[in-house]
């Protein structure tokens, strides 16, 4: 399986090996979490975790020093080394509130240390001295069924964060929730979870190539209802759905994380920006969304070409839109914005000015538009 790392990954992971094997020979190395799950299902693999054991606090301690590990959590035992996060397997008991009230606790049991991830998925560990799977949870079959299920209910709802990482795990994978876990996480109160944390899982969620399992995952999750303060409709789940499958054929990735938020606000009509409070966006994402124009019930050529005077369609969110992308590029404003020719400086040279000024370029833009597309097609 390492060698389905990319190379510099594989180089890093050498020398941790290496290191350990001669001066640590005891210790034995697991790579643990998602790194494991996505090599099983050969997704692309950027960083690491592994878990050391057989190694005491103090000496783990010792030994990233010697390493040259940086470390980023050592209440938790975690130290990074380049692309890979090292700590020691842990179990973890929650004494406040929080995403980080966790008292953590070191322990020798593989099945203990995997006990405390979310989902089994993430639960699995890849020996790396027998070059073997560890599946103390049904990790495998879960993988193979394409589903998502709570490795242990009692310690999973201590952390209501991993409601909100079912919604985006869902929609990077395509996974659907199983139904004892749906029910367990339906239960949870989320209110406990810190903007930041919110935004965080929603983005993974906008990025992700399969909006619409994200989309069906938040809204059976009740994240929807408890966060947006949405009830959404089966009849309009799969307007939505249906909308966000073919966003995914656009070619202007770079616009990727705005279609989620752009679909649900312009079908649902909600206001974008008191919809991007209750997730607490980066302003971007509202400057983004206010300039975009909603997809009309019959667009007209007039229409997109009237869109092209603030940018080329390419970079329209409705792009995805029945015919847009082949209308636009036969009027030739897929690529490019549509130039009507008319300047303020000319008008002001003819004598206008003032309110007079602005009504007039706006009259002959607009007779430019009509004139320019008056051959329409509905």
């Amino acid at each position: 399986m390492k060698l389905k790392l990319p190379h510099n990954l594989r180089l890093q992971l050498k020398k941790v090996e290496d290191f350990f094997d001669k001066n640590y020979p005891n210790t034995k190395l697991y790579i643990v979490g998602g790194a494991v799950r996505d090599m099983i299902m050969q997704r692309p693999v950027c960083d690491l975790d592994i878990e050391c054991f057989g190694i005491s606090p103090k000496s783990f301690d010792e030994a990233m020093g010697r390493l040259g590990a940086k470390g980023v959590g050592r209440s938790f035992f975690v130290y990074k080394y380049g692309d890979i996060d090292i700590s020691l397997p842990r179990t973890e008991r929650k004494t406040a509130k929080g995403h980080r009230g966790f008292t953590v606790y070191v322990t020798k049991s593989t099945k203990e240390a995997s006990r405390r991830r979310d989902f089994t998925m993430n639960a699995l560990m890849y020996d790396l001295e027998n070059e073997t799977v560890i599946d103390h949870w049904g990790g495998l079959e879960d993988i193979e069924k394409r589903v998502i299920r709570v490795v242990d209910p009692k310690s999973f709802v201590e952390d209501s964060l991993r409601v909100l990482r079912a919604m985006q795990f869902s929609a990077r994978l395509k996974f659907r929730v199983e139904k004892k876990s749906r029910d367990l996480m339906c239960r949870m109160n989320l209110d406990d979870i810190s903007e930041e944390r919110i935004f965080w899982e929603f983005e993974k969620m906008f990025k992700a190539p399969f909006l619409h399992y994200g989309l069906f995952t938040m809204i059976d999750l009740c994240i929807a209802k408890k966060i947006l303060k949405l009830e959404i409709r089966r009849e309009h789940f799969f307007v939505l759905a249906i909308r966000m499958i073919r966003a995914r054929r656009v070619e202007n990735q770079k616009m990727r994380e705005y279609y989620f938020l752009y679909i649900l606000t312009c079908t649902l009509h909600l206001d974008k920006e008191k919809t991007c409070d209750k997730i607490h966006t980066p302003n971007i994402y509202k400057k983004i969304l206010k300039s975009q124009k909603c997809v009309p019930k019959k667009f007209t050529d007039r229409f997109l070409g009237a869109l092209a005077l603030r940018f080329c369609l390419r970079d329209w969110l409705g792009v995805y839109a029945d015919k847009a992308v082949s209308r636009a590029k036969k009027l030739g404003i897929y690529s490019h914005r549509f130039d009507p020719g008319v300047r303020s400086e000319d008008l002001i040279k003819e004598g206008y000015s003032g309110k007079e000024l602005g009504l007039e370029l706006r009259k002959r833009v607009l007779n430019k538009i009509k004139k320019h597309f008056s051959k329409e097609k509905s």
